[in-house]
């Protein structure tokens, strides 16, 4: 391989910090916060992307549900857990030299437990996953996370027992014939 060329694995795509791109930002809200207060929340997290410079898009009002896992957050001073939250997106299109800034700016709202920003292709820009509607309507199913229990199971001991089982019947059977024959 000659140093000018690089392999296709590691080829990456350069933007020009420029260029406009499209992203979303979804967010859990703490679930202390009241459900009249989430509004202002989301509102918060739109102007921050405002203000960095983003194209607001469209939008998932944050709704309540359970968490598939409980999450932690260091709240004034004290570790607090959380299996609930508020969950919402909210799709714009900014420079990527601006996002790092925001996404700093959205995890210093006290209000917000988690955040993530996602890139969007060209197909997620053109078909959004509603996800309380696809909830609502059930095309996305909640499985239970627990895991089932061990079950530990030996070869050797199964072929054991099912001989045991088929020597008992057979016994039983014999039994049983002894018992029905007439004493002559």
């Amino acid at each position: 391989m000659s140093e000018t060329t690089m392999p296709a694995a590691e080829a990456q795509v350069m933007t020009d910090d420029r260029e406009v791109v499209s992203y979303e930002l979804a967010f859990h809200v703490l679930p202390t916060v009241a459900e009249g207060e989430v509004a202002t929340v989301l509102e918060s997290i739109k102007q921050h992307i405002t203000q960095a410079g983003g194209t607001l898009g469209l939008e998932e009002v944050p709704k309540r549900f359970d968490l598939a896992y409980e999450i932690t957050k260091m709240i004034e001073g004290k570790y607090r857990r959380f299996t609930t939250a508020h969950f919402g997106w909210v799709r714009f299109t900014a420079t990527p030299d601006t996002v790092a800034a925001l996404m700093i700016e959205v995890e210093e709202i006290e209000s917000v437990l988690r955040a993530m920003l996602i890139k969007l292709t060209k197909q997620e820009e053109a078909h959004p996953f509603n996800f309380h509607d696809a909830v609502s309507t059930k095309r996305v199913r909640t499985i239970d996370a627990e895991p089932a229990p061990k079950v530990e199971s030996d070869s050797s001991d199964d072929d054991a027992s099912e001989d045991d089982d088929e020597d008992t019947d057979t016994g039983t059977d014999t039994d049983t014939k002894d018992k029905e024959t007439p004493a002559a």
